[in-house]
């Protein structure tokens, strides 16, 4: 009963310490240690198990040599008429000790591996423990180390959003233009580099946590780009998350395969370069990344 306990206490405690998969250097040295640790078990139970064989083979060998002492005294008993029941009594007792020593034999080696499988079990759940504060840890300084970073690019944005607001300043002191002809022939490379850099900056702004400090300040501060540009005549269409069209006058530069999506469905889920119009008019086609369902 006591061996099939070990047993039981073994498995459990090996699919225990073996349920998860850990990647990390520590968790590696103690795989290495349990597989010693096991081997090591596996050799003291072996050597358990001839020990306890030689025990029994001497205790069978005391018990012939018992019994032949014996019957030797009974026959001398019968011949000196000596009774022979405190010699039996003495060899009983002697079998009775040697009995009594290979169970404590047993007892303490059970409580051996016992102890050695206890020891194993307590060790991996300190190591996992101590990786899984180790991550807690590590996830904390990633967390804080990309909310520095989201800060450090909104107070560059708005470095950028306030040379951009002089840049279109010096849109609106170039004249106003009606005719297709004077649309087409006219320099528009300020305009369409302020609309692309917009872009830019919303992009990156969409992957930002929206509590980042001084973002909402930012936001408001590409919109008034935004309508500053439009009283000028440049406007740019809101495409991004718009369903794909293929009469849009657009350049698809990337398509997603996306398995949310219904079949044939096509969303624009990324602006590269935005359209711009100026009085209604193109003058810059959109490059696009596409997600199809």
């Amino acid at each position: 009963m006591k061996t099939k306990l070990i047993i039981l206490i073994f498995m459990l405690v090996s699919t225990t310490a073996f349920s998860q998969k850990v990647d990390s250097t520590a968790f590696k040295q103690l795989q290495k240690e349990i597989r010693q640790l096991r081997i090591e078990l596996q050799r003291q139970k072996t050597s358990f198990s001839k020990q306890l064989s030689e025990a029994d083979r001497q205790i069978e060998r005391l018990q012939t040599a018992l019994k032949s002492e014996s019957e030797k005294l009974a026959s001398m008993a019968e011949g000196l008429g000596v009774s022979i029941a405190d010699t039996r009594m003495d060899v009983a007792e002697k079998i009775t000790f040697v009995n009594r020593r290979h169970n404590a034999f047993l007892r303490y080696g059970i409580a051996a591996v016992a102890a050695l499988l206890l020891l194993t079990a307590i060790v991996f759940m300190l190591v996992q423990r101590k990786q899984k504060s180790d991550r807690r840890e590590l996830i904390k300084q990633l967390e804080e180390q990309k909310i520095s970073i989201e800060e450090q690019l909104v107070d560059e944005f708005s470095r950028q959003a306030e040379i951009m607001e002089t840049l279109v300043e010096t849109i609106k002191a170039q004249p106003v233009l009606n005719s297709t002809a004077s649309i087409l022939e006219h320099d528009h490379s300020l305009s369409l580099k302020l609309a692309d850099e917009i872009t830019l900056m919303e992009r990156n702004i969409s992957l930002m946590d929206s509590g980042t400090k001084g973002l909402k300040q930012l936001n408001r501060s590409i919109e008034k780009l935004k309508d500053n540009l439009a009283s000028n005549g440049y406007e740019i269409p809101e495409m991004l998350g718009k369903p794909y069209d293929g009469g849009m006058k657009a350049t698809i530069i990337n398509s997603i395969q996306d398995d949310s999506l219904a079949p044939d469905e096509k969303v624009i889920t990324r602006i590269i370069k935005p359209q711009v119009n100026y009085r209604g008019r193109m003058i810059q086609n959109a490059q696009i990344e596409v997600s199809v369902g």
